[in-house]
């Protein structure tokens, strides 16, 4: 073999490994022998190995919906709720980037416990799937996973039940570190009963006393490979859980902070697509994502605003709600929500140009109820804001003003009515002020610092014995001052 210092061969060795090479077989290696070293130097490659190593990639299944055909049950209410929640079903398909081909109704009492829609429903959904070409049916509920194999062995393609949906969805426009741990956790929650395994007879480690001395008839199957992915499941549930948990520190402190300082506190809940971020930019300039899909912007943005007054407020923007929102979310972004509970004021975003606005506003009261009752949190006033009434039909708009009387009726897009809003959050957010005329010695400018960022300065002016100030203040920090009262 010829070697030429600092370059490679022909066979592809460098300088050291010829020498290495040649201490080893003394001559030109064979390509038998080549072979064996090539096989010898293999490396396992990650990803491959058939035990469960990241079981968001391996075990859930992803969603890459094409073409889809919808199917539900039709148990209770109108026709027209029906549809609406079909059609909700197709904007949240297109929404996780599918093309929805055709929508089934099957009108029942209760959906069948096996295959959800009934056999002679299944075959025709799979005739359907047949004329359509689809690659994937989608249901408008949760399936259990008796149901989802049942029906998959009927339609012979793949079976997506509404909740994964909506967690796909959640897991495409995650953009925060907590936002991705949430949802990751609520995929796992969803995943673990939903699990396929190679079959229970097919273990993975020994059971009883197997490679001891227990001889035949004691070695048992020992742990099944689906019993290991659970394991690992639940383990990396556990490590989210601790990670959402020291997220929710960092949160609360900067909840606890804002409290403090008294600045009063609005939050902004409603349905998804609603506009709740459209309003946010329209109040305070934020700049946040606005699109026209369901569950756009995830991650809670807080914004600090003004009203005319010169008063200071904070706005928050939660995560939107949607009829039957997976109980695995409710759970994951209870950190989230718990910004509801703290708020001073809820503001209700209702989307106007809905067809059925006021399930939406069931849907989203529903939910906000279950955070308070588990937080035994009083519950904030509410003001109802009903958005998109340049979309919205008029004559929808009518009943809603008679049915919602306190209601403000806005378009965040093109500005109609966010005066009027603007004048009723400073009406009810009413923060408790307190007039002080007071003469602060110069020792303690930490107070004076605290006038200026917490109250409302009318007068100020520089004596002698320090700074004489006429303001309105919160009542913590009026008694801070009481010691350093002025008559005049």
């Amino acid at each position: 073999m010829t070697k030429t210092r600092g370059k490679t061969d022909t066979h592809g060795f460098d300088e050291h490994e010829a020498d290495h090479f040649d201490e080893h077989h003394g001559h030109d290696p064979s390509i038998g022998e080549m072979q064996l070293d090539d096989r010898s130097a293999l490396r396992r490659v990650a990803g491959l190995s058939t035990e469960l190593t990241d079981v968001t990639e391996v075990e859930y299944r992803q969603l890459r919906l094409e073409r889809v055909v919808l199917v539900g049950v039709w148990t209770s209410g109108t026709a027209a709720q029906a549809e609406a929640s079909m059609a909700e079903l197709a904007a949240l398909a297109e929404t996780a980037g599918s093309e929805v081909l055709e929508g089934l109704v099957q009108r029942r009492d209760k959906p069948d416990a096996a295959t959800y829609i009934g056999s002679g429903k299944a075959n025709e959904l799979r005739d359907v799937v047949l004329a359509t070409g689809a690659d994937t049916v989608i249901a408008d509920g949760e399936l259990t996973p008796a149901q989802l194999t049942a029906l998959e062995k009927v339609v012979k393609v793949k079976v997506v039940d509404r909740t994964a949906l909506i967690l796909d969805i959640f897991a495409q426009h995650a953009t925060s570190s907590e936002g991705k741990a949430q949802v990751a956790l609520a995929q796992m929650q969803y995943m673990l009963p939903r699990l396929r395994g190679w079959g229970e007879s097919m273990s993975r480690q020994a059971g009883g006393r197997a490679g001891s001395n227990g001889g035949v008839g004691l070695r048992g199957p020992g742990e099944t490979k689906i019993e290991t992915d659970r394991r690992r499941i639940r383990e990396r549930m556990a490590k989210l859980r601790r990670e959402i948990k020291d997220m929710k520190g960092a949160r609360d402190t900067k909840r606890t902070q804002r409290l403090r300082s008294e600045v009063p506190s609005v939050a902004i809940v409603g349905y998804t697509n609603a506009g709740k971020s459209s309003l946010l930019n329209a109040l305070t300039g934020a700049g946040v994502l606005v699109q026209n899909a369901l569950f756009a912007t995830l991650d809670p943005t807080t914004r600090k605003a003004e009203f005319e007054d010169g008063r200071q407020y904070v706005l928050t923007d939660t995560v939107g709600f949607v009829r039957h929102l997976p109980t695995q979310l409710v759970e994951a972004f209870r950190s989230t929500l718990e910004e509801v509970t703290d708020a001073d004021l809820l503001v209700h975003v209702v989307d106007g140009s809905d067809p059925l606005p006021t399930d939406q506003i069931k849907a989203v009261r529903e939910v906000i109820t279950e955070v308070l009752r588990e937080t035994d949190a009083p519950a904030p006033p509410e003001l109802l804001v009903v958005n998109k009434i340049d979309a919205a039909d008029p004559v929808t708009l009518t009943q809603l003003r008679s049915l919602l009387p306190g209601a403000a009726f806005v378009s965040a897009r093109t500005g109609e009515g966010m005066a009027e809003l603007r004048e009723q959050l400073a009406d009810l957010v009413k923060s408790p002020e307190v007039e002080v005329n007071v003469l602060v010695p110069y020792t303690r400018g930490d107070l004076v610092a605290r006038i200026h960022a917490d109250g409302r300065i009318l007068g100020s002016s520089h004596e002698p014995e320090g700074t004489l100030v006429r303001a309105k203040v919160p009542e913590a920090l009026a008694s801070a001052l009481r010691d350093y009262r002025h008559s005049a």
